[in-house]
């Protein structure tokens, strides 16, 4: 299985190196606005701790599932939640980061060629959200594999008979209700592969979730404008709870180990922090107006937005509402359908100061 930990790494550390390549550029003209460095400073400090510890509320919420019986993923309340979530996921990619994308790469003070010549930003989300399917593709084809290739050790080599006698069993289990070893085997089967769509759903929504976050917080954290920053507190904090409940629905759902459970939900809860800690070391070497900034972040923000839009239609929401427990009770079909206009609406609504 890809390594996505390798990856998260490279992510972080390449996001962070962003600041060292846009400094020195021309830049285009700056927006008036009220410089006040100490106040400014005030504002990130508090916006560091809100959107930390909302950020860890947020994700270890559906993680209590353990604890709480109304939070296990097989009850009716996730559902609620986690579509919820998925909204706000949505409305994210769409309102939120994909506009920004393109917002960066048609700035004026761009060459005219190429940038004014090609929707850049729909272009890479595009390619972001093949991408994102690729994966889903070759992770669950290569389990597939393997563990075909396992059984083929076990059995002979036989894989035509395998098929055959897997099939078999299969039917005949359903038609007479006898041979329950078989029926047991295929529903494990089932079941494992479920195990691992859901582990790279999570991951790969994390790695989503952390490219956006980290330019968030370096903006953030370089601005010197309390204007900017004080209605960014709020909205990023409810904007990171939100997500975090989404991210941490997928990890309930992966059964990842204690370990791997909690460096997933460190990564995403210290990612905005950090980056507005970075943004603040270097107030005065970033400058986000210059044109290699806005390539980076504007590239980087549309694939973010690709990967986002992808996972909450594909992985989130169609497997959900696809979902036979939900397609069998007509009751949670509302609640869910409400829950996600609700979420999507409320992070629209966020755009209005973030």
């Amino acid at each position: 299985m890809i390594n996505f930990r390798q990856i998260q790494l490279f992510i972080c550390c390449f996001l962070s190196l962003i600041p060292l390549f846009v400094r020195g550029d021309c830049t285009c003209e700056p927006e008036d606005e009220d410089r006040d460095r100490s106040l400014a400073l005030k504002y990130k400090m508090i916006a560091f701790a809100s959107i930390l510890i909302a950020g860890a509320i947020g994700i270890c919420f559906p993680l209590l599932g353990k604890i709480i019986n109304a939070l296990r993923p097989e009850k009716n309340f996730f559902f609620i939640i986690k579509t919820f979530a998925a909204g706000v996921i949505l409305s994210t990619g769409f309102i939120h980061v994909l506009p920004d994308a393109t917002e960066n790469l048609s700035f004026p003070c761009l060459n005219e060629n190429p940038w004014e010549k090609f929707p850049f930003a729909g272009m890479v989300a595009m390619a972001a959200s093949i991408c994102t399917l690729m994966v889903d593709v070759f992770a669950t084809s290569h389990y597939n594999k393997s563990r075909l290739h396992k059984i083929q050790q076990s059995n002979g080599g036989d894989e035509e008979k395998i098929l055959e006698n897997e099939y078999y069993l299969s039917v005949h289990t359903h038609a007479t209700h006898g041979h329950a070893h078989g029926s047991v085997s295929l529903l494990h089967h089932s079941d494992s592969a479920q195990l691992l769509r859901h582990r790279v759903v999570s991951q790969v929504l994390e790695l989503g979730i952390v490219v956006h976050s980290v330019i968030i917080g370096i903006s953030l954290g370089a601005s010197e404008s309390p204007k900017t920053i004080k209605p960014l507190v709020a909205a990023l904090t409810f904007h990171q709870f939100f997500e975090g409940m989404g991210l941490g629905g997928c990890i309930t759902q992966a059964e990842f180990k204690c370990q791997a459970v909690t460096i997933m939900a460190l990564f995403f809860s210290l990612t905005t922090p950090v980056g507005i800690a970075i943004g603040i070391g270097i107030t005065n070497i970033y400058d986000e107006s210059s044109p290699t900034a806005l390539i980076v972040e504007g590239l980087l923000n549309a694939t973010s937005a690709g990967i986002l839009i992808y996972m909450a239609l594909v992985d989130l929401l169609a497997a959900d509402f696809m979902n036979p427990k939900l397609q069998n009770n007509g009751l949670l079909q509302i609640g869910a359908s409400v829950s996600l206009i609700l979420g999507a609406t409320l992070m629209s609504l966020l755009a209005i100061w973030a």
